[in-house]
């Protein structure tokens, strides 16, 4: 391959991304496919695209669940499935990394949450002591399943659990697990130019977020009851001693 055509490719793979990437932004399906489309023909220049769309993800805040349809799309559904999990994997990587990094700074530094003040401090302390109670309720896997399960924006999911102390491996095991239900049923999307083209998700999108829902309500029923029985009998408790 000459060196013109590396620099062409490279060029073309940049216009790409750009379009597929505002397309995703505005909300343009149509848009992001007629894109995809001219590129896929070039599997070489189509993996370029998704690379640099799984790169480019975090910094944009973008969520996983478009680029899967694009991997769908390119890919199939057996190719598929694979290659956008891992791309889900690569791409919150580098984001629970940052967090746990920045946690772990601020908290070195004596400059964590106690040491902003005002409401904004207050706030931040306070959802800090949440996520931190959800995984010692939840424990570190399950509660990365479920909040993959839920419909919650990505990186939200990622930077709780960095900051709650789970490790690398449950992280990208739990993320694996509860991520895959979207992933699956966006690859399958995707598969289907006509359906992506005309509604996108559509009545799909509803179904799976109702089903991924109760999963994720499921999967923390058993602690949630612990909790509140373990709260109930501590009240218990103090009357009883009270009295």
């Amino acid at each position: 391959m000459s060196p013109s055509s590396v620099g062409t490719r490279a060029l073309v793979s940049v216009v790409a991304i750009g379009t597929i990437v505002t397309a995703v932004v505005l909300g343009s399906p149509t848009t992001a496919l007629e894109t995809v489309e001219s590129v896929s023909a070039d599997p070489a220049l189509f993996g370029l695209v998704v690379i640099g769309l799984y790169l480019l993800r975090p910094l944009l805040a973008l969520p996983t669940t478009p680029l899967a349809v694009v991997v769908g799309y390119g890919y199939g559904v057996t190719l598929g499935i694979p290659i956008a999990l891992v791309g889900v994997l690569v791409t919150v990587t580098p984001v629970f990394l940052v967090a746990r990094w920045v946690t772990r700074d601020a908290s070195s530094a004596d400059s964590g949450l106690e040491s902003i003040g005002g409401p904004f401090g207050t706030a931040l302390e306070r959802t800090g002591t949440a996520v931190s109670r959800y995984y010692e309720r939840a424990g570190s896997t399950r509660g990365v399943v479920a909040s993959r399960l839920a419909p919650l924006p990505s990186d939200v999911s990622t930077c709780a659990a960095a900051v709650s102390g789970v490790s690398l491996r449950q992280f990208l095991f739990g993320t694996a697990v509860g991520e895959l239900p979207w992933t699956v049923a966006a690859v399958v999307v995707g598969s289907s130019a006509a359906t992506v083209t005309t509604g996108g998700f559509g009545e799909l999108g509803l179904t799976l977020t109702l089903v991924c829902g109760v999963a994720a309500a499921t999967l923390l029923a058993g602690p949630a009851y612990r909790a509140v029985r373990s709260r109930t009998e501590a009240r218990n408790a103090v009357r009883s001693t009270d009295s």
